[in-house]
């Protein structure tokens, strides 16, 4: 963002204010356009980020920030086929997010689909909540071992094995993983400054962070050509029939704002 502001000269307050309306505008474009999706196979993961300060860090000032701060989730939602984002929510690792989370994936599906997850025990009762019976579930848990001596500090652990569970229904087992949805959160981890480890380029403020995420997600599902589809993945979905640019883009954070002044 101060990037931006020096390459065009003007306040920080600025670029501030037309990020929040741009994430507004394409929250509110994504909540209404990405409904009624024909999917057969879903696949949800979180991604790490944190806001302001890490949760050591944020756990030690807790009664004197106590605004959002520390460790930040993003749960995201793929379809194996056409690569949509179908959902995504930001908000701690709990319980409370997982069921936030997975009603909103519920909602914008219209028939039965395969759903693959991480091992993480949050998504069984959300899950459950949001399907009821009417899924073919299952879990990718893998287990990790320690990274060799001396390489602890950044170097991820080793996967050891990945086991596959079936929680509910008759899913395929040719097709329980994860890979799509970890590939595309990196793909967002790469495009989004404030998802890069080990830098000082992390979200300052929760609201920010959202509203990033939300321009990030209208940019990925409706202007990025994907490269193995040739099209964008709300084409491949048939949630839209052409291909947006950032001039569209742009023309629907003016609509929104000037129909939000309107009203």
């Amino acid at each position: 963002m101060r990037s931006v502001s020096r390459l065009v000269d003007v306040s920080i307050n600025t670029v501030t204010r037309e990020l929040v309306l741009a994430g507004q505008a394409c929250a509110d474009f994504h909540d209404r356009t990405v409904r009624n999706v024909q999917s057969k196979r879903v696949r949800c993961d979180e991604i790490w980020s944190f806001v302001e300060m890490k949760e050591a860090r944020a756990r030690q000032k807790k009664h004197e920030r106590p605004e959002r701060v520390g460790d930040t989730w993003t749960w995201t939602g793929i379809d194996a086929d056409s690569k949509l984002l179908i959902s995504w929510f930001i908000g701690s690792r709990g319980a409370d997010a997982a069921n936030t989370f997975m009603r909103d994936v519920a909602s914008r599906l219209v028939n039965r689909v395969q759903l693959t997850t991480d091992g993480h025990r949050a998504y069984l009762d959300a899950v459950e909540a949001a399907f009821g019976g009417d899924i073919d579930y299952a879990m990718l848990v893998k287990m990790y071992g320690t990274p060799p001596e001396g390489e602890r500090r950044y170097t991820p652990p080793v996967c050891l094995s990945a086991e596959s569970r079936i929680v509910h229904g008759n899913p395929d087992r040719d097709h329980i993983n994860t890979s799509y949805v970890e590939r595309a959160n990196l793909t967002m981890r790469m495009h989004m400054r404030r998802f890069t480890r080990l830098t000082n380029a992390f979200s300052k403020k929760f609201e920010n962070h959202c509203h990033m995420v939300a321009l990030y997600a209208a940019w990925y599902n409706f202007v990025r050509i994907h490269k193995t589809l040739r099209v964008t993945p709300a084409m491949e979905s048939g949630v839209v029939d052409h291909l947006f640019s950032f001039e569209d883009l742009a023309g629907i954070v003016d609509e929104w704002e000037a129909n939000r002044e309107n009203e």
